[in-house]
Formats: structure tokens, sequence, C-alpha cells
């Protein structure tokens, strides 16, 4: 599609991969999966659908000149600052007027987060590509939902309903994050997790912000083009709460690519390559007799014997030990810690 522009969510701080992860250095700037970070995986993944000429990444206006410097072959104009956090409904607003001024009313805009593991990089694109194709078909939001691998209480669910075209559906409703039985219901009635990833025909986008979204769209039609008054007036709202729950012209294709979103330690032992044993590591690391084990280790070396189920995370000046089930609960440890300690630069 010439007319398909791609557009990365590069913001947050990722508190759970604490300690190496600081307001100055996030998640999405951490090599979690591979050796490169987060950032850097998922522009390589999206590559072959666009070039960097109709690339956007938006991040926190102070994360521009460590993203610009993960990403070089990235135009140093698309790197969009946002002033503010204020969500997703406004990121991708911005976005879609970037997308609308730089490729005109006929662009259709893929939208997906910096900070995923995706285990089938083809299959992604060809989702994504379903999906740009779909939203420029039949003029309409559309959602890719991934297909459950197991009841997780930690996702949004998306209830599909009637078949629009092939695997084409439209979206019944969406489903807050449930409890652990409701979450095994939905797997077994078919039930697709809420990934956040998205394409829609910018011109249909914001004509759906104007009539569903009173948070965000007197921000952006008043603003005149100036992103600091934009996301100074905006209200904070998520995209699937502001726009996507309110509006008639949502479909929903399904995804089955090893999506992840690496929310906690715990999950890079799903993402990440495992050795014989089941551990995961990055670093210089000796594990004997130890199993199924987190490793991510800066600046020093880690020896674990005799354990699992741990992880073990080191940076410069500061040692962090949990278990893969408590990996989860950092935020509240943070709480408990000293501020000179849980803020660490």
């Amino acid at each position: 599609m010439t007319d398909l522009w791609l557009v990365v969510l590069a913001g947050g701080v990722g508190s759970r991969f604490w300690p190496v992860s600081t307001p100055q250095h996030p998640k999405q700037l951490l090599p979690l999966v591979t050796d490169q970070p987060l950032l850097v995986d998922t522009l390589t993944r999206i590559a072959p659908l666009a070039p960097p000429e109709r690339t956007l990444v938006l991040t926190n206006a102070a994360l521009v000149e460590s993203v610009a410097a993960a990403v070089p072959t990235l135009p140093r104009a698309h790197i969009v600052a946002e002033p503010k956090p204020a969500g997703t409904a406004a990121a991708l607003a911005w976005a879609a007027h970037e997308v609308r001024r730089l490729g005109g009313d006929r662009a259709v805009m893929a939208c997906v987060h910096a900070d995923w593991a995706v285990a089938d990089a083809e299959g992604f694109r060809t989702a994504l590509r379903t999906a740009a194709e779909a939203a420029d078909a039949h003029d309409a939001l559309v959602t890719v939902g991934i297909v459950p691998s197991r009841p997780d209480i930690g996702y949004g669910y998306i209830q599909p309903g009637a078949t629009v075209a092939g695997r084409v559906r439209r979206v019944a409703r969406f489903v807050e994050k449930p409890d652990r039985a409701t979450a095994e219901r939905f797997v077994a009635e078919g039930y697709l997790w809420n990934s956040g990833i998205f394409a829609w025909p910018v011109r249909r986008f914001l004509a759906e912000l104007e009539q569903h979204c009173p948070e965000v769209w007197p921000a952006l039609a008043g603003c005149g083009g100036d992103a600091g008054r934009f996301f100074g007036a905006t209200r904070p709202i998520a995209v699937d709460v502001g726009v996507l729950e309110r509006s008639d012209r949502v479909l929903v294709v399904p995804g089955d690519f090893g999506w992840d979103d690496v929310g906690t330690w715990a999950a890079v032992h799903r993402v990440r390559q495992r050795d014989a044993r089941g551990n995961a590591v990055h670093g210089q690391a000796y594990l004997v007799q130890a199993k199924d084990n987190v490793v991510h280790a800066e600046g020093r070396t880690v020896v674990l014997y005799g354990v699992e189920n741990l992880v073990v995370v080191t940076a410069p000046g500061i040692t962090m030990v949990t278990t893969r089930e408590r990996a989860a609960d950092l935020k509240a440890m943070l709480a408990q810690l000293p501020p000179r300690v849980a803020e660490r630069p």
C-alpha cells in the first residue's frame, strides 16, 4: 500500500523493569527480547511495510534525543515529541494530524507500540497488512485482536461479531480486564485479546474523533497545528474508551503470531531465547544447576547456583532479586523503598 503510514507509540517509563528502566532510559530503549532495544526490534519488524519516510515515532519530549540515537535511519522530523502524557487517544489524534499533513487525506495509518515481543514477524506483518487493507476498503477503524494463548487477566478482550469479509469481522464489544473465571470463558468462546494494534484511514479516524471524543477533538480543532497547545488542552483518555467503544465503524482481524506485551521481568522468560535448562539470560552470567531463571546483567557478572524461578537484575550500583511469581509486584516493592533507592537516576 503506497498510502500506508506506520505510527509507533514509544512513550512511557515501564516501572516494572526497575532498576534498569528509568525515566531517562525506559523500557522501550532496553534490550529485553534480543540484544537490541525493543524500539529497534519494532522498527526492524515493520520496516518491510513502509519506508522510514512514511514512519513516525511518538515519544516523550525528554526522550527525543535517546530515540534519535537508537534509530538514526529515521528522519529526525519523524520523531514526534509529546510535550506531556495525555493518553493514547491524544497521541493517535496528533499522529493522524501529522500523517494527514505529510501524506494527505488518502493516507492509511497503522499503529503499533514500541515495547512488544513478536515471535512470527511475517505473520505480524500479514495481519497488519490485512487490517490496513480492510480499513481502506471498508472506511473503518480496524484493530488486530490476538488469539489468546492462555486465559490472561492482564488484558482486555474483544468479542468478534458478524463476518464482514474473509477474516474481517465486526466488533461486538470490548471488555475490560476480567477475573480468572471470566477470562477462561472468554478464551473458550473465541474472544480475542485487545492488543492496541490499529489501522484506519486518517480522514475516518479524525471524523470519528470529531463525532465521539469531546475529550480530544476540541483541543485538536482549536490548536492551530501547535502541539504544545493541543497536548495542554486535551483531556487524557485511552483511544479504546474515547473512540473505539463509542463508534459503530470498528472491525477486528484475528492475529496469531506470538505476541507478548512484555509487561514484567517474568514475561522476559516467555519471549527471550532460553538455554537448555530454561534460563533466559542477557549479559555475563554463569548458571550452574539452575533452571527457569531470568538474568539481566549490566556491568557485572552474575553466578547462580542450584536455584530456580528467580529474577536477578543488575545495574550500575544496584542489584535486585525476586521470584518470577512476584516480578509483577515491583510497584508495591518500590513504594516501600527509600526514595533515594527507588528513584535512582
